[in-house]
């Protein structure tokens, strides 16, 4: 089980560090997890604790006595809390504003003297100015800074609120001591840095809020409402209800121009259907009676009437807002190792600041330069720019990543793809339409061929498989009427075997196996083929067997062509990848000509064919010898394994949900030119994560030894530490400027 908490009050790396390890010692809990740019915390507990009333309270109650906020979330948490946090913004503006406005009299009278002009204001006055920017607009790192204490650690707000009182108490011995020209008084110091301090956690908090725009932008996809058709009663008879209280089977109106509340199936009226916003596909889709609709998607200009299949909660939106939120909320390995750091680093800071501070005074004697020098040390090593380095730009990244249509499970399967050297690609229903039409169905004994047609559509009546939607397509063209046929077992990769109910063979057993699977069980009937079927392999077609089996023996009544057409991208995105540097292996359960057919006609550099599903998973490890870093896609259940053996596993959009379950990556249509674009994507983000973790170690290690010799004042140093975070956040940003593949 897990939860999820929004968490308040966390300034820097090391309060992620602190609220970690509070979850972490409640009962339970198995792991947690803290995001700083997204304020969130992800909780999993184990199987025999749920996430009940009682257990989200112990881990809202370890985070308060930590010091900082907490409350339970659910799903659509970044939409209702949106206006609460522009409210908070702008009363953080009015902080900001009124602390500037009391600020620019001491900066201004400090540039002013260092032009040689005279106009020191009376150290009352600077006194008046400064105590109110201190102590009511910089109480928030007192009080954090305090709870650090409590907790026998140190965060950004203790460097902040030591450095600034050292400053101000400083000045104000000196006033009360009579000591009252500029050189001897440091009041703008103090508030400068607040206010820039201020400045850049506004900044930087608006910036953030653009970061997840992605998910405010899919949750404006779901209505507040839905035209609920009360059961009996005509559809002029509905009343609106909130959509979250639809359940499955509900019966729901939608008016053209409207959206559709939750996934259904259509039950009256015709309409076209534009998914655009959450498939990205351009064109309306045209939806009629037993049409599948998805939540979110907006109706033409027709009427319809759809049956709710799946509460709002498991609708497909609210599992793709669940899975780009998971993303955004997990840790790469780089930033557990950052974390890491980020725990020694403010202790290190406060010794650094006391050794500049003996170190000063020593060599030049004076407690005013030892202080300032110490301040500026303080002030400037803040870790904010450190925590966010990472989450921000996995936030973005993530983000622009589901608005193209590519749902990206964590963040360890977004590094991951930036490494990616090698693709694997199944073949059919990835790079072909997976859309097979049965060409042929060829009887190589004296059995009727309806009767086989009609045993065979009964095999496969129930199943969603392409192949068998070609076969039953083939046996409606011709009028057939399916057998009954129980006990249908399939084995992925080999076949489907079921038992005749009905019809001259009832109590046998009708079997569809690969070719793959006749030469493997039934090597003896199939050696040599039929010319005729060598030269549809030739030709680039599948085959598979129709057996009928008693008593342990198995007699071949036919064998069936299958072709299924390349999907029209699927070259484009070969030459992607061998533009990204990237090797593309075909792993087929097909025959070996029918793969390398179309491995040739698209230029891919290895084909493995005749494969089961586990041998597909050893062939993707094999693949990782030498470090190389694989990438899967297969869009079956099949392909599953490999998925799941792959560095990072993709799944096709239009594939089953075992698949996309294994996988790191899911395309939410199937368009294979998503995938070179994900690891593009993939590649940006680590850039910015590298350039991020740069800056911000930057500003600290040039900027502490500056600081600790006296060659940065408190006032460069604060404005320096404010811009670093906003510098992070602005160049994560910039990943949504970029949109094409290279």
């Amino acid at each position: 089980m897990s939860q999820t908490l929004a968490i308040t009050g966390m300034t820097c790396a090391s309060c992620v560090s602190h609220v970690e390890e509070a979850l972490k010692k409640v009962p339970g809990v198995t792991e947690a997890t803290v995001n700083l740019a997204t304020e969130r915390a992800e909780i999993i507990l184990t199987d025999s604790e749920e996430a009940s009333p009682e257990a989200v309270t112990r881990l809202v109650r370890a985070v308060v006595a930590a010091g900082y906020g907490a409350r339970a979330v659910s799903d659509d948490v970044f939409a209702r809390e949106d206006a609460g946090r522009q409210q908070q913004d702008r009363h953080e503006q009015r902080m900001v504003i009124a602390s500037a406005l009391l600020s620019a009299p001491l900066v201004l009278s400090m540039m002013v003297h260092a032009l040689g002009v005279d106009v020191m204001l009376p150290a009352w006055l600077q006194w008046a100015l400064a105590t109110p920017v201190q102590f009511i607009f910089g109480a928030r790192f007192y009080r954090a800074g305090w709870i650090a204490l409590k907790n026998r650690s140190g965060n950004m707000d203790l460097l902040v609120a030591l450095g600034t009182s050292a400053a101000y108490g400083l000045s104000t011995v000196q006033m009360l001591r009579g000591i009252t020209s500029m050189d001897a008084l440091y009041f703008e110091a103090g508030s400068v840095v607040i206010t820039l301090v201020l400045l850049g956690k506004l900044l930087e908090s608006r910036a953030r809020r653009q970061a997840a725009d992605a998910i405010r932008a899919l949750q404006s996809l779901r209505p507040d409402t839905a035209r609920l058709i009360d059961a009996g009663r005509p559809m002029r008879f509905n009343r609106l209800i909130l959509t979250e209280h639809l359940l499955p089977n509900d019966r729901v109106l939608v008016l053209p121009g409207e959206r559709i509340p939750s996934d259904g199936v259509v039950e009256e009226g015709e309409s076209d259907v534009d998914e655009s916003l959450l498939t990205g596909e351009s064109e309306a889709i045209t939806k009629g009676p037993g049409a599948h609709v998805t939540g979110g998607t907006v109706n033409g200009l027709g009427l319809l009437i759809v049956t709710v299949s799946t509460s709002v909660s498991e609708s497909t939106l609210a599992r793709i807002i669940r899975l780009v939120s998971n993303a955004q909320a997990s840790k790469p390995p780089i930033q557990r190792q950052v974390d890491r750091v980020s725990a020694v680093f403010v202790p290190t800071v406060l010794v650094i600041a006391l050794l500049t501070l003996l170190g000063n005074l020593l060599l030049q004697g004076s407690w005013e330069h030892a202080i300032i020098n110490a301040v500026s040390v303080l002030v400037i090593a803040c870790p904010c720019a450190l925590g966010l380095a990472t989450p921000v730009s996995i936030l973005v990244g993530t983000g622009v990543a589901a608005g193209k249509g590519i749902l990206i499970k964590d963040a360890t399967a977004l590094e991951m793809a930036h490494a990616v050297t090698v693709v694997a690609f199944d073949k059919t229903g990835t790079l072909t339409e997976g859309r097979p039409v049965v060409q042929g169905l060829h009887m190589v004994g004296d059995a009727p061929e309806a009767e086989v047609l009609a045993a065979l559509a009964g095999l496969q009546s129930g199943s969603e498989h392409p192949l068998a939607k070609a076969v039953m397509a083939y046996a409606l063209e011709r009028s057939v009427t399916a057998q009954n046929v129980s006990g249908v077992t399939a084995q992925p990769g080999l076949g489907v075997t079921g038992q005749l109910v009905s019809g001259p063979w009832a109590g046998q057993s009708i079997v569809l196996m690969s070719l793959h699977g006749m030469q493997q069980h039934h090597g003896a009937m199939v050696d040599p083929l039929p010319s005729l079927a060598a030269d549809a392999l030739q030709s680039g077609l599948s085959l598979s067997w129709v057996l009928r089996a008693s008593d342990k023996r198995a007699t071949p009544l036919a064998w069936m062509a299958f072709g299924d057409q390349i999907r029209p991208q699927a070259k484009q995105t070969i030459e992607q990848l061998k533009a990204l540097g990237v090797r593309t292996v075909l792993i087929s359960g097909d025959h070996i000509v029918a793969a390398n057919r179309v491995a040739e006609s698209l230029g891919m550099d290895q084909v493995f064919a005749n494969t089961s599903p586990g041998q597909k998973a050893e062939i993707v490890a094999s693949l990782r010898i030498n470090q190389a870093v694989v990438a899967m896609v297969g869009d079956g259940v099949n392909d599953a394994p490999a998925l799941a053996a792959a560095d990072v596993g993709i799944a096709m959009g239009s594939g089953t949900d075992v698949a996309m379950h294994a996988a790191g990556i899911t395309l939410l249509r199937s368009d294979l030119t998503l995938i070179p674009e994900a690891l593009s994507l993939s590649r940006r983000t680590w850039q910015k994560i590298r350039q991020n973790l740069f800056w911000a170690f930057f500003y600290n290690v040039v900027g502490i030894p500056l600081a600790a010799m006296g060659w940065l004042t408190p006032v460069f140093a604060g404005g320096a530490m404010a811009f670093s975070s906003f510098t992070v956040v602005t160049n994560a940003l910039l990943l949504r400027r970029r949109s094409s593949t290279p």
